[in-house]
């Protein structure tokens, strides 16, 4: 019998018995070895054998007492369903008319792949250099018994307040720790902000084109997405007048997702005094303001006026790693106590021994090295990419407007070439990569821009000439089909 190593000889002689009693192998009256016979042959105490004979006779899958002879019983507990007739498989019903239209929206937002790391998708930062040792000391420090309880409502303190002291000097971030509340990724912190201050049917602009997820946990939401344009200056500001004016302004001001623009200090002093105006909320996502590779960074907006109706919003996962699962939200004062009692009725914050070891690898000075590491990485890593693409193909096809900054670069193609059969062709051939394309909005009013978003943080520098010539063999492909 092949079976799992860990299994007990009762479990896996009882799982046996059962088994084949249901499907049949075994018939109903059948008389079952003798105790004595069973464990000769199998190996095993005789106490083994009866304790199961025991257990099945409880169950009433047998009949009959140890030493007269014990038999499957006419009839089992699972006798009717498991040995019914087949019946022909019902006709597949589709899924689509059994989801709402939110569902369907939902469940086709999001343009997942089985495997997201590998050559060349974007967002993903190198994982096998982050500095997993110095982590794990930070982690196998001892939990105050505070820690195991729920009690740090919005995150532990000392995280809320190493996170403050980073971005008042990195983004220029205006607050204190207590406006500060940790959650698990953006994608909640977004639910928990349109939950708190949204309602049904109320307007939400979001940058077309964008990221996908924003759109998703609106809908999810029941807010109506309204997709604006963006172009070298960042999101376009519709002129006011007699439309219904936005709830939520969703922007990535300083390094636009995906096109890599960056908002023109105009437009953010523009985009602030209609907020005030409209009583909107500006929603700030700063997702990888951290690498930046020449230049002065550009401060966050929300910094950038006092009291600005503005929700900032970052990760750890670009600087540290995806799968932890820890970002942060910063709150205008007036909101920030509603907001972590919603925090902890909605959510339940947990993970507190994983924020309290991310504070101390900050407290450490390790998170600051480990940035400083990787920019110099990345920023080599970008070059070495934006030469090969402007060495073997087209000049334009380099956005002019990606900046140099994030863990991507936009290329842009001709409007004759489906960016998604290229992605497709490469993902057969080991290469993952993203279509410009599907983060326009479907009801986008914007030009759909044909595009890939080749990733480079997560490609080795040996790796980026090779990876890149599989690439260009599937966009060489795509032109002559």
């Amino acid at each position: 019998m092949n079976e799992p190593s860990d299994e007990t000889m009762y479990k896996r002689l009882y799982r046996h018995f059962r088994t084949a009693i249901l499907d049949g192998s075994l018939p109903l009256g059948q008389r079952l070895p003798s105790s004595r016979d069973l464990a000769k042959e199998l190996g095993t105490s005789r106490n083994t054998v009866i304790s199961v004979y025991n257990q099945l006779h409880a169950e009433g899958y047998t009949c009959g007492l140890i030493g007269n002879g014990t038999f499957v019983c006419e009839r089992v507990p699972e006798d009717f369903p498991s040995r019914v007739p087949s019946l022909p498989l019902a006709p597949e019903v589709s899924l689509s008319p059994l989801l709402s239209d939110r569902g369907n929206r939902i469940a086709q937002a999001a343009p997942l792949f089985p495997s997201e790391l590998g050559a060349f998708m974007p967002g993903i930062p190198d994982v096998t250099l982050f500095p997993y040792q110095k982590f794990a000391r930070a982690l196998t420090k001892t939990p105050t018994p505070d820690m195991l309880a729920y009690s740090h409502s919005g995150g532990v303190p000392i995280l809320r307040e190493a996170l403050a002291n980073h971005l008042r000097i990195a983004r220029s971030v205006q607050c204190e720790p207590d406006q500060i509340i940790i959650t698990e990724g953006v994608h909640q912190a977004i639910d928990l902000t349109v939950r708190m201050l949204g309602s049904h049917g109320d307007i939400a602009w979001v940058e077309d084109p964008g990221y996908w997820g924003v759109r998703t946990v609106l809908i999810a939401n029941g807010i109506n997405v309204v997709p604006i344009p963006v172009d070298s200056e960042g999101m376009c500001l519709p002129p006011s007048g007699d439309e219904p004016t936005p709830r939520f302004i969703f922007v990535t001001p300083s390094h636009q997702f995906p096109l890599g623009t960056v908002m023109s200090l105009e437009r953010r002093r523009k985009l602030i005094q209609l907020a005030r105006e409209w009583g909107s909320w500006i929603i700030e996502d700063d997702y990888d303001s951290e690498f930046r590779f020449s230049g002065r960074p550009f401060p966050a907006l929300q910094g950038l006026e006092k009291n600005a109706p503005v929700i900032y919003m970052g990760t750890f996962s670009k600087t540290m790693f995806p799968s932890l699962r820890l970002s942060y939200m910063i709150l205008p004062q007036v909101l920030a106590d509603a907001f972590r009692a919603a925090h902890t009725s909605l959510y339940r914050e947990g993970h507190v021994i994983t924020q309290a070891a991310v504070a101390r690898f900050m407290l450490d000075g390790d998170y600051e090295s480990h940035i400083h590491r990787m920019r110099k990485i990345y920023a080599r890593r970008r070059e070495t990419l934006a030469f090969l693409v402007n060495r073997r193909l087209p000049l334009a096809w380099l956005a002019p407007e990606a900046d140099n900054a994030g863990l991507h670069l936009t290329l842009h193609l001709p409007d004759n070439i489906s960016d998604t059969k290229i992605v497709d062709c490469a993902r057969e051939k080991g290469i993952l990569t993203r279509p410009l394309s599907r983060y326009y909005s479907p009801d986008s009013n914007s030009a759909i821009k044909q595009g890939l978003m080749l990733g480079y943080a997560c490609v080795p520098d040996e790796k980026i000439v090779e990876k890149f010539e599989i690439l260009l063999a599937c966009i060489s492909d795509t032109l002559k089909s």
